[in-house]
């Protein structure tokens, strides 16, 4: 009969287990989704030499609504939700008006046209950073870093080396993320352990 209880007792654990890590998946996949689509841009450039200026702004726009809708969850109060929406798009509108400068025809002049996508890519890096530092979000913030990181990559490596640097940040953000949610979740497993103890 105990054997019996102890097998039912472990089935709903796994159930949980196999939902949380879809969840999780389901979570993360907003900053994928960003990464991938810098590392595509990225990689266009590199390959055509030519700026993808309208690409760079619809992704810092994608971008500010990941803040958002991301950090909205975790905002209490309709106060507080306003200030999240109206601070994002002041950053997010500061990070456009910058970009849409460094194509004005006379700064285009002083740079070639390779130099102008990865002058949009830094700046889209840097207002993703600060965005995630000011949301203390820590994916938010990596995926500033990794597009950071695209910035050098494309200067000075080549293709190849190239995807596997980005494969290389990518798996180590990944690992980040598990390892933060290991350890959120590790303090709620001793309690479990001591009331199957008692009873």
């Amino acid at each position: 009969m105990s054997g019996i209880d102890a097998q039912q007792s472990d089935l709903p654990e796994t159930a949980p287990t196999r939902s949380g890590t879809a969840q999780f998946m389901w979570q993360q996949l907003p900053y994928l989704v960003a990464l991938l689509l810098a590392i595509a841009g990225v990689a266009y450039t590199n390959v055509s030499h030519q700026p993808l200026t309208g690409y760079w702004e619809f992704l810092a726009l994608a971008i500010g609504v990941v803040c958002v809708v991301t950090k909205w969850p975790e905002t209490d109060g309709r106060d507080n939700q306003f200030r999240l929406i109206w601070t994002q798009a002041l950053h997010w509108i500061a990070v456009l008006v910058t970009m849409n400068i460094m194509l004005i025809s006379g700064v285009q002049q002083l740079l070639p046209t390779p130099a102008t996508g990865l002058v949009l890519l830094t700046l889209l890096a840097l207002g993703t950073f600060l965005a995630g530092v000011s949301l203390l979000s820590v994916q938010i913030s990596f995926l500033g870093l990794a597009m950071g990181a695209a910035v050098p990559a494309i200067s000075w490596l080549k293709q190849s080396i190239f995807f596997f640097l980005l494969g290389a940040v990518l798996l180590i953000g990944l690992a980040i993320s598990f390892w933060l949610r290991q350890d959120r979740r590790r303090p709620h497993v001793a309690p479990r352990t001591s009331n199957q103890a008692e009873d």
